[in-house]
């Protein structure tokens, strides 16, 4: 019908179809990025997981969604934490196979957003924090290098 339409107006089928073109060339060259990882993410009071692809870029995560790449995001992260998805979340998570996880981004705007990838993808999720980041359930290891001096005892006290 819209083809049609377009026909009426005096549009040429091949200039439509140069467009599509365009839009498929644009969309396939940002899924080959470097560091390019496939997310749902899901801004604070959404229930929408909206579907695209991302890349850190030193503290900032590049999010750019799909298709036609007509939203675009920038969060600049303070820090991050990995989870496991909630049974209601994993419903809408759709394409990212059996295993999911969840993380969720602090701003450094005081606010937070969450962003869901394959449980493989972990660590390309969390980009430069994947090393701060913990999952519940995990012992948190000391990242310091800071030797634990041993308990201090009162002298005399017995």
């Amino acid at each position: 019908m819209i083809w049609a339409i377009l026909v009426l107006l005096g549009v040429p089928l091949w200039l439509c179809a140069l467009g599509i073109l365009m839009l498929y060339r644009n969309n396939s060259s940002l899924r080959k990025r470097p560091g390019n990882v496939p997310v749902r993410v899901r801004a604070p009071g959404k229930t929408r997981w909206v579907p695209g692809h991302a890349v850190w870029v030193h503290d900032v995560l590049a999010f750019r969604a799909s298709p036609a790449a007509r939203k675009e995001l920038l969060v600049w992260v303070t820090g991050a934490d990995a989870r496991e998805p909630t049974a209601e979340e994993a419903k809408k998570l759709h394409r990212l196979g059996d295993d999911k996880v969840v993380a969720v981004l602090s701003s450094a705007g005081g606010g937070t957003i969450e962003i869901a990838a394959r449980a493989e993808s972990r660590d390309a999720l969390l980009g430069p924090h994947a090393g701060q980041a913990t999952v519940p359930g995990e012992p948190v290891a000391d990242t310091t290098g800071v030797a634990t001096p041993p308990a201090m005892t009162r002298a005399g006290a017995d």
